[in-house]
């Protein structure tokens, strides 16, 4: 919700990261795999919330863009553990 609402998705964690407790991803547009056709760039995303010293859960929330909706997940997870 934020890259479509405000945009500065990273400078936003690091201002307020102290009152997020809950992260999810999602592509945009179309909330779709998080991947190259999409405008967020997850890696440097996933490195500000480490940063800040968050241990919680990042909550994959996307709509599938292949029949399988699981086929993506594995390399999101790998994407939210800095590989």
């Amino acid at each position: 919700h934020m890259q479509i609402m405000e945009g500065d998705v990273i400078r936003t964690i690091q201002t307020y990261h102290q009152h997020i407790s809950h992260y999810h991803t999602a592509g945009v547009p179309g909330r779709h795999e998080f991947n190259a056709s999409q405008e967020l760039n997850y890696p440097p995303i996933i490195r500000a919330i480490t940063e800040t010293g968050f241990d919680g859960f990042i909550g994959q929330e996307y709509v599938p863009s292949t029949d399988d909706p699981f086929e993506f997940l594995p390399t999101a997870i790998g994407m939210c553990r800095g590989q």
